[in-house]
């Protein structure tokens, strides 16, 4: 009896020390966050690009799966505006609104709750750096299309780097203004081309990757988005705080619009090479919590027909514009549990904020 009642108790206590170990990793907080969206992603597109590639993707990687709700304040088919904002700031909004609640008024974004708690902050994206996703997490606008506007609202915030399209509407302005002077003037390395990025520079980074929008892949933007999700990371780690980044792969969506499914797989799997980055810094890392999403599907894509031994697809647009289905939501690091399940898009900004420990 004494024997069974030594045996019991040290199976209870390497339970209970298991139990613990397990309470500790899912309570830990996350120094670092790294945000991905893959702009107009459904499930669609995603088995579309794990059909056709030769390789499992990397998202085949991530453990914890769930699913987010897109419909806006005002639509029951969202922007990416209304999109962007719900998950930067956890209020949802009317379709093309940046930064703002149903009233007008400005929101703090994850972005801008970072900086508050001395937070390394970037933006990276293959679009404009002005356009609706990066532009949800630092700029407060009537309507996305307000370009200018959104590139002095770079000027309120104190973000350490960003990485896209879109210097036209900071030099060849309206108003007149060279807003690259205003930059250089708050301590910004400006640089034109992801390949002539100095990570060694002190100060804050302004890359410039296109006038307007990047190339798609098909056209020749090479693999300037894993490239710059990697020197994103490798700039934004130097702060001992930690660092907030957003990474948009924002051509999906547009390959959705043109019913292209060539130009929505290979954007997909460029993606997903820039999600291959993130995942490798943040395993070895091991405090970051890498959240792969999307905010709303575009094309309303379907497969119809498949051989995963020719690695070929026959699909079906039934749609030239975004639908309403649920998007897929990816997690893995400190935090990563909670991401498991269905909820709304206001959520990750919510799960987010746990996950950092900030307080609103």
């Amino acid at each position: 009896m004494k024997r069974i009642l030594i045996i019991f108790t040290v199976f209870a206590f390497l339970f209970s020390c298991k139990e613990d170990k397990t309470s500790q990793i899912q309570n830990k907080k996350a120094k670092n966050i790294i945000l991905m969206i893959a702009d107009g992603m459904g499930v669609t597109q995603l088995y579309a690009a794990m059909s056709i590639s030769e390789k499992p993707l990397h998202i085949e990687k991530f453990k914890v799966a769930g699913l987010q709700k897109t419909y806006s304040a005002s639509d029951y088919i969202t922007d990416s505006g209304a999109a962007g904002t719900a998950i930067a700031t956890g209020v949802k909004t009317k379709n093309q609104s940046i930064g703002i609640d149903t009233a007008g008024n400005a929101v703090k974004t994850i972005l801008e709750y970072a900086e508050e708690y001395k937070l390394a902050t970037g933006l990276v994206s293959t679009s404009s750096i002005l356009h609706a996703t990066p532009a949800s997490f630092i700029a407060h606008e009537q309507h996305r299309k307000n370009y200018e506007n959104i590139a002095r609202d770079f000027l309120d915030v104190d973000i350490d780097l960003f990485i896209g399209g879109g210097r036209k509407q900071f030099v060849q302005r309206e108003d007149g203004l060279n807003l690259l002077d205003s930059l250089k003037q708050r301590n910004y390395n400006i640089v034109d081309g992801i390949e002539n990025l100095d990570t060694g520079n002190n100060g804050k980074y302004a890359v410039f990757t296109a006038e307007g929008h990047n190339p798609e892949i098909l056209n020749g933007r090479g693999d300037m988005l894993p490239q710059s999700t990697q020197k994103a990371i490798e700039i934004l780690s130097k702060n001992e705080n930690g660092f907030f980044l957003m990474v948009e792969g924002s051509q999906i969506d547009w390959g959705g619009h043109d019913n292209d499914i060539d130009y929505v797989i290979t954007e997909t799997i460029d993606f997903d090479n820039a999600v291959a980055k993130a995942l490798e810094f943040a395993k070895a890392d091991g405090e970051t919590l890498l959240i792969v999403t999307s905010d709303h599907e575009t094309g309303g894509l379907t497969i119809v027909e498949g051989d995963m031994k020719t690695k070929t697809i026959k699909t079906h647009f039934s749609t030239e514009h975004h639908t309403s289905v649920m998007v897929p939501v990816f997690a893995y690091g400190p935090g990563a549990e909670e991401f498991g399940g269905i909820y709304e898009n206001t959520d990750i900004f919510e799960k987010m904020m746990n996950a950092f420990g900030f307080k609103k």
